[in-house]
C-alpha cells in the first residue's frame, strides 16, 4: 500500500509523544511505501496534483523504538502525484487550510482520505457539534456563537448559569479558553471586546463560543479517540491547579479512564454521523457525557492511551485503512472482470 501523510514539518514533531509519527511507524513497520509532506508542499504539475514529498527508504532497519525510528528514518526527495497514493492521511495542526482541499478535490476519487475534505471543511471549528440532531442533541452543552457583542451580553445575563464557558470559535489545543462568571460581570463587556475585536465602525470581526458551564468541568474533560465511529480508546484530562482548560500542552496531566455507561451512549450516537461525515479518525472531547468539540484536523492522544493502556491504537487505525482500501481493490478488480466479459462478448 502507498500512503502519503500531509502533516506538520518532519523536525517539528515530538517524537515521545507525537500520534501521528505512531501512524507513520507502524505504516513503515509493515512494509508499506510510506511519503511524508507539508500543506505548503502541494503543487500542480501539467494539471495533475502532486506534492514534494519525502520518501521513506526502502530496506531500512525500523526500530521499535520511536524516538531511534524518528532519528534515524530516511528519506529520498520526490514530486509525487497524489492521485497515485492508496490513501492519504490529513494529519496537518489546525486551522484548516482551504486552499490544500482545493488540490486534494481532484484525487478524491482515486484514493482514500482520511478524514475526508467535504468532512473536514464542514467540521473544522467548534459549529460542527451544532449539526447533530435528534437523541444526539441531547448530549450538546446550549451553545451561542456571534459576533453581536450586545446578543452576547444579553445571553450572558438571561442565563440562570452563575458562570458560562467563553472561548474563541477557531482555537484548539485549549487557548482563550476562559470561565465567565456572574459575580464579576461587569468584566464581561470587556472581554467580548477583546475577543471579538472589530473596525473602526465598531464591527466585530471575530466570531466567539458562549457555552452553558458543564458541571465536572474543574475535574477535567476525556478525550475519546473514535474510528469509523467506534470508540477505541480514551483518557481522562486534569487540569493543573488553577487552570480551566484540561489540556496537556495547558499543563494538564492524563489519567487512566474507562468509558461511562453516557459516554458510550453519546459515541453510539454521534458515530452514524460521523461516518457519513466522511469522519473516520477524530478526537472527541467529553465533559459530564456532553460533547465539547469534536476534533478531526489531526486528533491526537495515540501516544498517552497507548501507555495508560498498554495497547497499540495506531495498529487499529492502520487495519481500517488497509481494509477499505482493500474493498475498493476488489471492486476495480471485479469492475474490470466484468467489462472484459462485456468487451470478449461484443468481439464475438
Amino acid at each position: 500500500m502507498k500512503i502519503c501523510f500531509i502533516m506538520y514539518p518532519w523536525e517539528r514533531v515530538e517524537a515521545e509523544n507525537d500520534s501521528t509519527l505512531r501512524l507513520i511507524h507502524e505504516a513503515v513497520s509493515r512494509g508499506h511505501v510510506v511519503a511524508i509532506t507539508t500543506v505548503n508542499n502541494l503543487t500542480i504539475r501539467e494539471s495533475v496534483a502532486s506534492a514534494f514529498c519525502d520518501v521513506f527508504v526502502a530496506g531500512q532497519k525500523v526500530s521499535d523504538n520511536f524516538v531511534s525510528f524518528y532519528n534515524k528514518a530516511e528519506f529520498k526527495k520526490v514530486q509525487l502525484p497524489l492521485a497515485g497514493f492508496d490513501a492519504i492521511f490529513m494529519r496537518a495542526n489546525p486551522p484548516l487550510d482551504t486552499l490544500a482541499m482545493n488540490f486534494l478535490d481532484s484525487v478524491r476519487d482515486d484514493t482514500f482520505i482520511i478524514n475526508d475534505i467535504d468532512g473536514l471543511r464542514i467540521a473544522n471549528n467548534k459549529l460542527y457539534t451544532a449539526s447533530f440532531q435528534g437523541i444526539a442533541r441531547e448530549f450538546i452543552p446550549n451553545t451561542h456563537v456571534s459576533k453581536n457583542k450586545e446578543y452576547l451580553e444579553r445571553i450572558f445575563s438571561e442565563s440562570e448559569q452563575e458562570k458560562m464557558i467563553l472561548k474563541p470559535l477557531d482555537g484548539f489545543g485549549g487557548r482563550g479558553v476562559i470561565v465567565v462568571e456572574k459575580r464579576a460581570k461587569q468584566s464581561f463587556s470587556s472581554l467580548l471586546e477583546f475577543y471579538i475585536g472589530g473596525d473602526e465602525a465598531g464591527k466585530g470581526s471575530n466570531y466567539v463560543i458562549l457555552q452553558d458551564y458543564v458541571e465536572g468541568a474543574d475535574e477535567g474533560d476525556v478525550r475519546i479517540l473514535m474510528l469509523n465511529g467506534e470508540p477505541i480508546g480514551a483518557m481522562k484530562r486534569v487540569p493543573a491547579a488553577n487552570e480551566v482548560r484540561a489540556n496537556v500542552h495547558a499543563g494538564g496531566k492524563v489519567v487512566k479512564h474507562k468509558l461511562t455507561n453516557q459516554e458510550k451512549a453519546l459515541c453510539k450516537h454521534i458515530g452514524p454521523k460521523l461516518v457519513r461525515d466522511g469522519l473516520y479518525f477524530v478526537g472527541i472531547d467529553v465533559i459530564g457525557g456532553k460533547l465539547i468539540e469534536v476534533n478531526v484536523l489531526s486528533p491526537g492522544g495515540i501516544t498517552r492511551i497507548n501507555r495508560l493502556n498498554r495497547c497499540k491504537l495506531q495498529v487499529q487505525v492502520i487495519d481500517f485503512v488497509e481494509s477499505v482500501v482493500h474493498a475498493k481493490e476488489l471492486v476495480t478488480h471485479r469492475k474490470n472482470q466484468f467489462r472484459q466479459v462485456i468487451e470478449d462478448a461484443h468481439a464475438i
